[in-house]
C-alpha cells in the first residue's frame, strides 16, 4: 500500500509514459494459479526433516530389489558406464559410480563441513561447556563400536572394517527422529545433531589418515595452490559462489592426486566458509532500504530506459545476498540439492547388494555381517550412555535442560542409523567383492534395525 500510494497510475504525459502499480492486480491464469501452489506445497514437503530419510531410504530399497531382479546385470553395466571427457589430445575417462562416490559425494561434505563450521560458530561446538557431552558422547560411540567389531574379527582379513560401524548418518538419523513429532524435548534433538556432527568428524579423520594411500606431494602443492586462491577471493571480497568452482576444482584435483580421497576437498572448502558477511560500507537492510525508496522515486518519475534503475537493482540483489552470512547461504543453497539428489543417487549406486553372491557360511563374510550389526545396534547406544554418564558423574558436564536419560538413550540408538557414511566407508575399507556386499547388507541390515528400535523406545517412553 504505502508502494501504490507513491506510485502514479499509467497515463500518458507529454511524450513520455509513466510507470504504474495498478490498484488491483490482474487476474491469475488458473494454470499458474496450480502451478504456484504445487511449488509452493513441495517446498513446503521438501523441508520436512523426515522427508529426505524417507526418500534416502526409497533409494536404497530400489537399489537393493534392482541389485536382486532379473535385471540385475544392468546395475552394474549401469554405474559402471565410463564417462569421458577431453580436450585435444587429452582426455579422462572415469565410471558413473565413480563421478557419484568421488564427485557428487564431495557436495555432501561440503554441506556438512558448513555445518560443523556454524556449529563451531555459535551453535553446539561453539564453546568446550557446550561441546563437552556430544563430543564425549560421540566418542564413545565411535569408539565401543570399533571395539567390538575388532573383537568380532580380530586377526582376520576382515578386521580392516573396524571404522564402518563408528559413523552416523545425520540425515537418516533426525529423518527417524522426526518421525516421532513434537513430544521429543528440543534438546534431545539438538544433542542428536551434535554428537552426529561430531561423529562426522571423527569419520573424516579416520578416512584421511587410514584410508589414505601413499602420498605425492605434488598434489598437496597443486591442492595448497587451491586453498591460497579461496583465501585471496576471500579477501577480494568475492562472495559469488559460481567464482569458488575453480578453486574447489584445484583442491579436489590435488587431493585426488596426492591420494587423499577427494571429497575431503568439501570438508576443508566448509570449514573455510566465512561465518559473517562482507564488510560493506552500510548495513544490508539499511542498503535495502535506501535502494527500495530509490527504486519507487524513479518508478514514479517519467521513464528513460532500464539503466536508470539497473544500479539499484544490483545493490538489491547484492544487499539481499548479504543479509545471511556465507556459512548459512551454503547450507540453504545445497541442501536440498544433497537432501534430495546426491544422498540418494549415492544409495542407489551403492546399495545394490547381489544377494547371490552373498555366503553367511564363508566365516569372514559371517565376521563382518555380525561384527557391523552388534557394533552399530548394540556398541554405538552402550559408546554413547557409558561416555554420557561417565562425564556426568565426574561433573564434567551435566545434561542439558530437558534432556534426561531416556532422552539420552533414544540419541544412542539412534546413532546406530550408520547408513550414508558407514556405506561410504566400507567401500574404502574392503576390495574383496564378497566382503564388500556383507559390510554393505550388514550396514543396511543394522540402520534399519536400529531406526525400528529407536522409533519403538521414542513411542514407549515419550
Amino acid at each position: 500500500h504505502k508502494a501504490r500510494r507513491r506510485l502514479k497510475a499509467k497515463h500518458w504525459s507529454g511524450r513520455q509514459w509513466r510507470f504504474v502499480v495498478p490498484d488491483k492486480h490482474p487476474a491469475i491464469p488458473r494454470p499458474q494459479r496450480l502451478t504456484e501452489g504445487a511449488l509452493s506445497a513441495l517446498e513446503r514437503f521438501s523441508h520436512i526433516e523426515a522427508v529426505s530419510g524417507i526418500v534416502l531410504l526409497l533409494a536404497a530399497i530400489v537399489a537393493l530389489v534392482w541389485a536382486n531382479s532379473p535385471a540385475a546385470a544392468t546395475y552394474e553395466h549401469f554405474w559402471n558406464t565410463p564417462i569421458t571427457l577431453g580436450l585435444g589430445d587429452y582426455s579422462v575417462s572415469r565410471s558413473l559410480h565413480f563421478l557419484v562416490n568421488d564427485g557428487l559425494m564431495t557436495i555432501f561434505f561440503l554441506v556438512v563441513g558448513a555445518e560443523i563450521r556454524q556449529e563451531i560458530k555459535d551453535g553446539a561446538l561453539a564453546n568446550l561447556k557446550l561441546a563437552t557431552l556430544p563430543l564425549g558422547a560421540a566418542l564413545g560411540g565411535v569408539l565401543m563400536p570399533a571395539l567390538i567389531y575388532t573383537l568380532l574379527n580380530h586377526g582376520t582379513a576382515a578386521a580392516s572394517g573396524w571404522a564402518v560401524p563408528t559413523a552416523t548418518d545425520i540425515a537418516f538419523a533426525v529423518g527417524v527422529l522426526a518421525l516421532l513429532g513434537k513430544s521429543i524435548p528440543s534438546g534431545v534433538r539438538i544433542l542428536l545433531l551434535a554428537l552426529a556432527i561430531i561423529d562426522d568428524i571423527v569419520a573424516i579423520l579416520i578416512i584421511a589418515i587410514f584410508f589414505t594411500a601413499s602420498l605425492d606431494y605434488m598434489g598437496l602443492v597443486i591442492a595448497a595452490g587451491g586453498l591460497a586462491l579461496v583465501l585471496v577471493f576471500q579477501r577480494m571480497g568475492i562472495s559469488k559462489a559460481a567464482i569458488y568452482l575453480l578453486p574447489g576444482a584445484i583442491v579436489w584435483f590435488g587431493l585426488l592426486k596426492t591420494g587423499v580421497h577427494p571429497t575431503l576437498a568439501g570438508v576443508i572448502l566448509g570449514l573455510m566458509t566465512p561465518v559473517n558477511s562482507k564488510p560493506t560500507r552500510e548495513r544490508p537492510l539499511e542498503t535495502i532500504e535506501r535502494t527500495f525508496n530509490e527504486l519507487m522515486d524513479r518508478f514514479s518519475q517519467p521513464a528513460e530506459g532500464a539503466q536508470q534503475v539497473a544500479t539499484p537493482l544490483k545493490q538489491l540483489r547484492e544487499a539481499q545476498r548479504e543479509i545471511l552470512p556465507p556459512v548459512q547461504r551454503v547450507q540453504s543453497a545445497l541442501h536440498p540439492w544433497v537432501a534430495f539428489g546426491v544422498m540418494p543417487l549415492f544409495a542407489l549406486a551403492n546399495a545394490g547388494v547381489s544377494l547371490d553372491g552373498f555366503n553367511l557360511d564363508d566365516p569372514l563374510a559371517h565376521g563382518v555381517f555380525m561384527g557391523v550389526i552388534f557394533a552399530l545396534v548394540l556398541g554405538k547406544p552402550l559408546g554413547v550412555m557409558l561416555a554420557s554418564l561417565a562425564l556426568v558423574k565426574l561433573n564434567i558436564c551435566k545434561l542439558p535442560d530437558g534432556v534426561t536419560w531416556t532422552g539420552v538413550g533414544l540419541v544412542g540408538l539412534l546413532a546406530g542409523i550408520g547408513f550414508t557414511m558407514s556405506i561410504f566407508i566400507s567401500s574404502l575399507a574392503f576390495s574383496d567383492p564378497a566382503l564388500l556386499s556383507a559390510a554393505k547388507l550388514s550396514v543396511l541390515a543394522a540402520s534399519t534395525l536400529a531406526a525400528v528400535i529407536g522409533l519403538t523406545w521414542g513411542k514407549l517412553k515419550f
